[in-house]
């Protein structure tokens, strides 16, 4: 008996981190949205939701570290994203009422556990996203200050720019938490924005990054890109893993499978269009800062504004500022409304519109599916808004952007969004094994579809702990759509994913290591016992369509 007591608490948390949304398979997901979004609609709808923090953030830091071969993490980086990204793509076709993403897509494949922890290492990775873009856009106003005279060298530097490091972390900041607080009342009293204001700031944004790389190749100095790898191979490529992040806009794409015109041919057009767009913007930036300003010399917040202020060119740093603070304050908005709210994909990027009970998305679904406390569901009567998860995902903002400088905020970024999307490919795997199972809400999976599932999953550990040793072995060497080629390509994806995690700085394995216990006993004291189960909130999802039907 006492046996039987001491093992029941450990069988209970076993049974409760296996369960999993209902699954069914429907070839009709009943209402949907408007389908009104073409190839471009998507690939500006792409270029919008990723360029942003990438070039006005984190080149500087990534150049700092890996020097003029920034440019090949950025390649690196993706080159990993299109991989991540047409797998992603495929389960945004199947599940087009499903916009919880990645959270969501593991809670439904696999289980419940595994969906809170990925969550949990998504979600920091748009907290420290969010502080980094902050501290920049601080930096990028202090620079436009400094134009007037009375105020010019008269602003400390713990005011926006952030103070001397402490400790060698620690690095205080008045402004960015003080711009966050701003924001964040402005999301909870509710924003709203149209499809042509999004369309105009992209092209800004856009437009100012093409006058950064025509105008700053005139002032590049092809002697600072030698060497071209000045700390080796090995810091590329952990820089490609903070270059992660600067794409992860692709899921803007990816979730807008309900709203796109012809998902099978458009998805795919709209995300790799966007990517590969993305991708030569970021190329041409970094050449050229690199080649302006030797690559220990740039600055880590405002790093394209300091580059043109060092050649002189005050009046272009103005415009990169003005463009810069434009385009960060919209990505910061996006950021914080979306870890804290549930809309359509599509309103969360463009438009902003009103909540929508049928989607679940971060902070709000997790309030709703019972694996946080009830207070983050709760919607504003009037606002409509997600007051209490807004103000929670502000504090958390504030205290980061506070205290961490941008160069430990970027060393502890992407390691989530590198294991979410691992996980993620993970998923189409699966779900291809499950098209040729009946699945049923009210039909158990059969003992031979089960082992198959088994082997399956086996297969996916397999590869992603190929993936892992690979990349320490390397590091430290002594001296709707169908995404194609499955599995091929997606246990590509997983085995580049993790080789890119085994790249990471320290701090982000320190950092993933606590997450996932903290995650995991507030799991087991927690979401195991207050999770909702509803007989009817079950995610319907479609099979892929015959070849003859495409």
């Amino acid at each position: 008996m006492s046996v039987s007591s001491s093992s029941s608490p450990f069988s209970q948390f076993w049974s409760s981190a296996l369960r999993s949304k209902p699954l069914g398979k429907s070839s009709d997901t009943g209402e949907g949205l408007v389908r009104r979004l073409g190839p471009f609609d998507l690939i500006l709808l792409g270029i919008g939701a990723s360029i942003g923090a990438g070039i006005f953030v984190v080149t500087g830091t990534i150049a700092r570290d890996a020097g003029p071969g920034v440019t090949i993490s950025f390649l690196l980086a993706g080159a990993s994203c299109v991989l991540n990204a047409l797998c992603y793509a495929e389960l945004a076709t199947r599940f087009p009422a499903v916009v919880g993403g990645a959270y969501m897509y593991t809670y439904t494949t696999f289980n419940e556990l595994t969906a809170f922890l990925v969550f949990t290492q998504m979600m920091l990775d748009y907290h420290i996203g969010a502080a980094s873009i902050a501290r920049s856009l601080a930096s990028y106003i202090v620079n436009i200050l400094d134009l007037i005279p009375s105020v010019k060298d008269n602003i400390p530097n713990w005011v926006g720019h952030g103070g001397d490091d402490i400790f060698g972390f620690l690095s205080f900041n008045i402004l960015a938490p003080i711009l966050l607080v701003l924001l964040t009342i402005l999301l909870c009293r509710g924003v709203g924005e149209s499809t042509l204001v999004n369309t105009v700031m992209t092209m800004t944004k856009v437009s100012i990054v093409f006058v950064v790389i025509i105008v700053g190749a005139f002032e590049v100095d092809d002697s600072n890109w030698s060497p071209f790898a000045p700390t080796g191979f090995k810091s590329i490529l952990t820089g490609a893993t903070v270059a992660f992040f600067a794409y992860v806009g692709f899921d803007a794409v990816a979730n807008s499978a309900e709203e796109s015109k012809r998902p099978q041919r458009d998805l795919p057009i709209g995300i790799i269009g966007s990517l590969l767009v993305c991708v030569v913007l970021y190329i041409g930036v970094c050449l050229v800062i690199t080649g302006m300003v030797p690559y220990k010399l740039l600055g880590e917040d405002a790093p394209l504004a300091e580059a043109f202020k060092s050649k002189g060119l005050n009046s272009v740093s103005i415009l990169i500022s003005i463009g810069a603070i434009a385009g960060l304050t919209t990505t910061l908005l996006v950021g914080l409304y979306v870890q804290a709210s549930t809309v359509h994909s599509t309103q969360v990027h463009m438009c902003y519109h009103h909540l929508n009970n049928q989607s679940s998305r971060l902070y709000l679904g997790l309030g709703r599916d019972g694996l946080l406390p009830a207070i983050f569901a709760k919607v504003h009567p009037t606002r409509h808004t997600p007051i209490h998860a807004q103000i929670w995902v502000g504090i958390v903002a504030c205290i980061l952007a506070g205290l961490l400088n941008v160069t430990l905020l970027s060393h502890i970024l992407s390691v989530g969004s590198l294991a979410g999307y691992s996980v993620v490919a993970a998923c189409v795997i699966t779900l291809r094994l499950d098209d040729n199972i009946d699945i049923n809400i009210n039909t158990q999976l059969s003992t031979n579809s089960m082992s198959k599932r088994t082997d399956c999953i086996t297969s996916i550990i397999v590869i992603a702990f190929c993936g892992f040793t690979t990349g320490i072995l390397y590091r430290f060497d002594p001296p709707g759509f169908s995404c194609p080629w499955v599995p091929i390509l997606p246990a590509v994806c997983i085995f580049f994913n993790i080789f890119l995690f085994a790249q990471l700085n320290y701090e982000a394995w320190v950092r993933f290591v606590v997450l996932s216990i903290v995650a995991g006993f507030v799991y087991a004291f927690y979401g195991q016992y207050n999770a909702i189960h509803a007989s009817d909130d079950t995610n319907y999802y479609q099979t892929l369509p015959s070849i003859e039907a495409q």
